[in-house]
């Protein structure tokens, strides 16, 4: 395994190389912090990767005439997609290899096709067990992801049902009528791309998405997806059903049928696509932390779990009281404040953090708008 010595304790380990943990690896070497590795399950980028072919960040990347976070998709000071990629709204695909040329120019040490099987507190150190080999640490950040742990189990019948993040290209699905299970993000992404090739839609969703009155993307439809739904294919194709939430698929006639909690059934000769969402990796790390009412980790100010020292989760499944970081604009803040937090439990000053504070990012607590949405 690349970056580990056997019995050796390293002072990080860092659990996925996607941007969270491309992010907070850099973050840690600004911090001082040279003995980590990064354990990535495949490649660096590999969630992006798996998007389907027509999907787009919904987050645009526009460089700026300064330095510092370059645009909203930045993880990583100085570096910008936009710039790198000559992209506004990059693919996955295009993304993961931004992620990979950060990777590499830092030079980070990262061991690709290694899973973490389990982290267990051993003593003073945390004992990780991965499918090549056991290493032991005296940090954990936990920086997972979401997008390969889609949620399949929201009502009866759902695995009938095809996610979108298991296709990898809307190009691929065969048929003229389609039922989409969930209005958010992925829902009008799929909605739109088989609207643009005249495909009949029908979007079913438990609240209506598309007419939020908050400002905040986290909640609400982003202004990318909303411009979509304007457009004169998706307009004449697709039906909006808001406030109805699927209780049930089954398999009818050689088709399918969804009924809705009110009682309404609508066929479909295809198998529904499922946008509800994802459970996230978090779950699989649910022995380490306590846990939020609303099924997150719950977090002491530096993001570090209250109940294991030395535990500490990033990326997009960071919350703080009524604070949702779950975009790369949202929780890349939280990088420093962790590689802080890490670099003063070794005796590092962590000067080179300094930087960060310069562009706006925490160092040492959460101190924001106050607001729901972190801005």
């Amino acid at each position: 395994m690349s970056g580990t010595v056997e019995g050796r304790i390293h002072d990080v380990v860092v659990v996925g190389g996607g941007a969270a943990g491309v992010g907070v690896s850099v973050a840690l070497g600004h911090a001082g912090i040279e003995d980590f590795v990064v354990l990535e399950r495949r490649e660096v980028g590999s969630s992006f990767a798996a998007w389907p072919e027509e999907t787009r960040f919904i987050t645009p990347s526009f460089p700026t005439n300064s330095v510092g976070m370059l645009d909203l998709n930045s993880v990583v000071l100085g570096t910008s997609a936009a710039f790198t990629l000559e992209v506004e709204h990059p693919s996955g695909r295009q993304y993961a290899a931004f992620l990979r040329g950060i990777a590499a120019h830092f030079d980070l040490p990262v061991s690709e096709h290694t899973e973490v099987l389990g982290i267990e507190p051993v003593g003073d150190v945390l004992e990780i067990d991965t499918s090549r080999g056991t290493l032991h640490a005296r940090h954990v950040i936990w920086a997972a992801g979401d997008y390969q742990y889609p949620k399949l189990n929201g009502f009866g019948g759902s695995r009938l049902c095809r996610h979108t993040a298991t296709i990898p290209s809307y190009a691929e699905l065969e048929g003229d009528d389609f039922v989409v299970v969930g209005g958010y993000e992925s829902g009008i992404d799929v909605a739109s791309h088989l609207a643009e090739r005249g495909k009949r839609v029908r979007v079913f969703d438990r609240e209506r998405p598309w007419e939020s009155e908050t400002s905040d993307p986290s909640v609400a439809l982003s202004t990318y997806s909303l411009e979509r739904t304007r457009r004169p294919s998706f307009v004449e194709h697709v039906e909006l059903f808001p406030e109805a939430p699927v209780a049930a698929v089954v398999e009818v006639d050689g088709g399918y049928e969804v009924a809705t909690e009110d009682g309404r059934r609508f066929r479909t000769p295809v198998a529904p696509l499922l946008a509800g969402g994802f459970d996230g990796s978090h779950p699989l790390v649910a022995n380490l932390f306590e846990m939020r009412d609303d099924g997150f980790p719950l977090l002491n100010q530096h993001d570090e779990s209250t109940i294991v020292p030395g535990v500490f989760l990033c990326g997009a499944a960071v919350r703080h009281d009524r604070h949702i970081f779950c975009f790369i604009y949202k929780y890349r803040q939280r990088f420093a404040v962790v590689a802080k937090a890490v670099a003063t439990s070794l005796g590092l000053p962590a000067e080179g953090l300094e930087m960060y504070r310069m562009w706006g990012m925490y160092l040492d607590d959460l101190s924001c708008c106050g607001q729901e949405c972190v801005c």
